[in-house]
């Protein structure tokens, strides 16, 4: 785990509000057709559109969060389902337990 990209990359209420939003996907998100929010996730459209942003953006914020590891893809035909990854984020938490 990288700390310094982890706190980048929560130090945006958007991002925030996506990993508030994943961890509970069937409360905040239409299911995409025959997808299983929780063990495939959230397709990059619904994002957006709960976001109301551009794509381009919703997709940066999403890959920044990948990136400090906060979540996981994968890809099944043209589309990109995210979903936490708990066990990096119990890591965070544990970090932050032990060290400050």
């Amino acid at each position: 785990m990288e700390p310094i990209e982890v706190f980048k990359a929560l130090a945006n209420e958007s991002r925030l509000q996506i990993l508030q939003w994943l961890k509970e996907p069937e409360k905040h998100f239409v299911p995409h057709e025959g997808i299983d929010m929780r063990t495939i996730g959230v397709c990059v459209s619904q994002v957006t559109e709960k976001l109301n942003m551009t794509q381009s953006t919703a997709s940066q914020y999403l890959s920044i969060l990948q990136r400090a590891g906060l979540i996981k893809t994968e890809r099944i035909g043209k589309f990109t389902y995210y979903k936490r990854d708990e066990d990096k984020i119990k890591e965070v938490a544990a970090f932050l337990n032990s060290e400050l």
